[in-house]
């Protein structure tokens, strides 16, 4: 496999999970009490601790897009050069 590549490959990584993220936001904004509806019949949650779960589900998913798929991505584009 050439550095090109694996150039492709992050970027495309960074695409689709960028895009999950964003639904991910998207879903949680918008459908919020259908969410916590949904969870509340598998794990017993009160809504502040599901709001902390959701919260920092998001924080950890955008980091890990990030650090994961974009730096790597950013990297590589910048030693091809």
């Amino acid at each position: 496999m050439s550095i090109y590549e694996v150039t492709t490959v992050f970027l495309w990584c960074t695409l689709f999970n960028t895009g999950l993220l964003i639904f991910s936001l998207v879903v949680c904004a918008c459908a919020k009490e259908w969410v916590y509806g949904m969870h509340s019949k598998f794990f017993p949650l009160s809504r502040e601790a599901f709001n902390t779960a959701l919260y920092c589900f998001i924080g950890a998913m955008k980091i890990i897009v990030l650090m994961f798929n974009l730096v790597p991505y950013l990297a590589l584009c910048i030693a091809v050069q």
